[in-house]
């Protein structure tokens, strides 16, 4: 049992305490806050995260397994889009922001520090009813024909997409009104910026949002992150939706080696092993000024380690040790 009182020298910072035995123990006040600090931010503090809708499921995933590990920590999640991520996370409005892109140049000499996590894809999308719904399954889609609908404006019917004139269902685009992770891996695919892919499209906000106008329209196009294109239960295209498989090999039909859409599963192993391209495939990066530290740094440090054996059940891809290990080595 101990008991306090404060001597002379208390001015400078010190107090002393005496046990029950009469013996004394001297320690700073500074050495006490800070013990007292340190206990109090690893036991009680929420990590606030904001940001990619692309990671929003799998940080949900990891925050839920983290807290099993640290039951007094609160990890606080929410989806916004990647441009609100990164402008959460350099204005120290959040500990940590979900960035579905490349960091430019001008967030790094901000401070923006990151580390890549896992990776996943951006896919094209119709409704299921489309008017040429069978010609685009068996045909898919080359990049040059993506860039004449999105970019120049000059393929502007179902007709013109799988040659058949005949068919003037006029294409109706959809396309991220937010500032995301997606479309700007969508437009870097086709040569451009986010801003490019808005010149013949309707914006809707969030990956939901862009899901569900496709979904609401028969002649609508669109993209989405894998894990809202595919339903999480069956594993297929979420209800009311079709994916538009890439004619990677320009030669006018979706030969077995690109047949890979079905699934999730089957899209999954394309984006792992490469098949399926990069852009649209690209890494999920966190993001946080200058530095992680404290608590924060040990729940990206978990991530990297023990939070990877969730990465695939949730319908992600992990990135090669190699890459975790250079990016846990970044955290040193």
């Amino acid at each position: 049992m101990i008991f306090w009182y404060t001597t002379k020298t208390a001015s400078h910072g010190r107090k002393t305490v005496v046990d029950m035995k009469g013996k004394v123990v001297i320690m700073t006040a500074i050495m006490l806050n800070a013990a007292v600090f340190a206990y109090s931010y690893f036991q009680t503090r929420a990590i606030e995260v904001s940001g990619a809708w692309a990671l929003y499921p799998m940080m949900v995933k990891w925050a839920e397994e983290f807290q099993k590990v640290y039951p007094k920590a609160r990890v606080d999640v929410s989806a916004g889009g990647a441009g609100k991520g990164m402008a959460d996370a350099l204005a120290g409005l959040v500990d940590i922001g979900m960035v579905s892109r490349e960091i430019y140049p001008e967030e790094i000499k901000k401070g923006a520090f990151w580390v890549s996590v896992c990776k996943d894809a951006v896919v094209p999308t119709v409704n299921k009813d489309n008017p040429v719904l069978d010609d685009l399954l068996s045909q898919g889609v080359k990049k040059t024909v993506f860039i004449d609908i999105w970019i120049h404006g000059n393929i502007t019917t179902w007709g013109e997409v799988v040659g058949k004139p005949e068919v003037r269902d006029p294409i109706k685009l959809f396309t991220r009104s937010d500032a995301c992770g997606a479309a700007e891996t969508w437009a870097k695919y086709l040569g451009r910026k986010q801003e490019d892919l808005g010149k013949f499209a309707v914006g809707v906000y969030g990956d939901p949002g862009l899901a569900d106008a496709v979904k609401n329209n028969r002649l609508g196009m669109g993209y989405n992150n894998v894990n809202y294109a595919y339903d999480e239960k069956t594993k297929k295209p979420i209800e009311g939706i079709m994916v538009i498989p890439l004619d990677l090999n320009k030669n006018g039909k979706v030969d077995e080696n690109e047949n890979f859409y079905d699934t999730k599963g089957e899209l999954v192993n394309a984006i792992a092993t490469g098949v399926y391209p990069s852009p649209p495939a690209r890494n999920l990066n966190l993001v946080t000024k200058d530095a992680f530290t404290g608590l924060t740094k040990e729940f990206v440090m978990w991530i990297l380690s023990d939070g990877q054996q969730y990465v695939e059940e949730t319908g992600y891809i992990q990135l090669s040790q190699e890459k975790l290990n250079e990016e846990l080595e970044k955290l040193k």
